[in-house]
This record gives structure tokens, sequence and C-alpha cells, in this order.
């Protein structure tokens, strides 16, 4: 349990003894804004003040016997209009470093999550050419979440769904194959409108020479065409699979559209 939620389950049970006609009551613990006024306030006594219809300070003196006695606290003032600022006892910040040490990366951790699955899909940049930065703050963003999850107790799947079927991989496979018999004829000429003319195509149509020949020169579009669209998937996802790599970003699966 951090400090924060120390305090505030403290606060809590305060409110319940002070003012039992308040009911639940949904207030903040955070760091003080200024270190110079303490280490921590709260805002409860402004909230209950709304619902008591009380002046906020007259509330938050009624706190302030109930904070100094607790072993922690080692100075609790009322500021502003209601404000609670408190600053912590030195021997509580000692008795953390050390659950610091013995905890090591796993202090702070919580079961909030109980085991809860969650799957967090995230990247899913459709394989019609490599990532851009846009996908690479996405990967970065989602890999923290799903790490974040599974710290506080979610049993957590990371999935990169494979946008792999539909029109677009149609393009993507024609204008692989034409990369390829302009690799073994430069006169088939330019890409034509329509196709994606980006340099990587040329590499996977490289590979693709490389271990085939031209065994596809001679294939009809009916036989050449769904062979060069998973070349084509293959080639791209390899490479976005090697960019996430680079990141330290592993999946739990890759789900394929064209498979479900």
């Amino acid at each position: 349990m951090t400090l924060f939620h120390r305090l505030k389950a403290d606060l809590t049970q305060s409110v319940k003894d002070l003012f039992p006609e308040a009911g639940e009551v949904s207030f903040v613990v955070e760091p003080c804004k200024d270190p110079k006024h303490g280490d921590v306030a709260t805002n409860v006594a402004m909230v209950l003040a709304g619902i008591l219809k009380k002046n906020p300070r007259e509330v938050a003196g009624a706190f302030l016997p109930a904070l100094k006695a607790l072993s922690y606290i080692d100075q609790a003032d009322v500021a502003g209009p209601g404000f609670m600022n408190m600053r912590i006892e030195e021997s509580f910040w000692r008795d953390e470093l050390t659950r610091i040490y013995h905890e090591g990366p796993r202090y702070g951790a919580q079961n909030l999550g109980q085991g809860t699955p969650v799957i967090v899909e995230y990247v899913s940049a459709n394989p019609t050419g490599p990532m851009h930065v846009g996908h690479v703050r996405g990967g970065v963003f989602g890999d923290a979440l799903a790490r974040l999850l599974a710290y506080v107790g979610y049993d957590v799947t990371k999935e990169y769904y494979i946008n792999d079927a539909g029109a677009q991989i149609d393009v993507l496979a024609r204008s692989l194959y034409h990369r390829y018999t302009q690799l073994h004829d430069p006169a088939v000429g330019d890409v034509p409108p329509g196709l994606y003319p980006g340099e990587y195509v040329i590499d996977a149509a490289r590979t693709i020479q490389a271990a085939d020949g031209d065994t596809w020169l001679s294939a009809g579009e009916e036989v050449w065409l769904p062979a060069f669209r998973d070349k084509a998937v293959a080639a791209m996802m390899g490479e976005i699979r090697d960019d996430l790599a680079a990141l330290g970003i592993v999946f739990d699966r890759f789900t394929s559209e064209a498979s479900l």
C-alpha cells in the first residue's frame, strides 16, 4: 500500500467517525504543489463542506487531531479555503527506502486486477508497408499500458490484429508482382497508378526473385495473386516484427483477419 492509499484509507475512516451523515465521499490525496507547504495535500474538507453546508476551514480543523495522531504524520495544517497540508515523519521515508531495497522491482505492485483477463490490442498497423512514427508511438504507449496492467494484477494478453484481408492486400500483392516482373524485365515500366510505389516493395520482390527465380512469370493471375498476397503480408509483417523487436515490444498473439 502506497503512502497515498494509506492516507486516503485513514482519512476515509475519519470521515466515517467525524461526519457519518456524509456517506461515501470522493476526494483526492496528492503531492503538495509547493514543497514549502508540505509533502501531501487533500481536499477532503472542501468536498465535505459542500455536502454538509459547513465552513470548509471548520471542517478541516475537525480532522487535525486525528491526522496528528497518525504515526507517520509529523505535521498537519489547514491552508487557504480549506485544503489540508501534511508533512510526513522522516522515519516513514527511512522505512520506505528499506522496503524499496527489499522489494526491488516489485515495489509498488498491487493486485487491483485480481487476475481479471484483459486484452490490450495495439499498433495493428496494416501490413501494406513499414511502420511509421505514429505506429511507434502507439506501440510504446500500448506496451507501457499492458505492462502497467500486468503489474497491478491483471491477466494481460497483448494482441496485434493483422488486417490482412480486403482490397488493400490485393493492391499490395499486385504492387509486389509488378516489381517482381520489373526485376526480370525493366521494360515493364513504372508502377501504374493505384499501386504502392515504395522501395520496400522492391526489397520484397528481390527476396522472391532470389528464392523463386522466374517461376511466377508464366503463372496466371489466378495462381500468382493468392501466392503474392501471402508473400507480401509475410514480408511486411517480418519488417514490422523486426521494428517491434527493436523497441522491445513482444506480442502474445498475432490475429489474422483473413483467418477469422
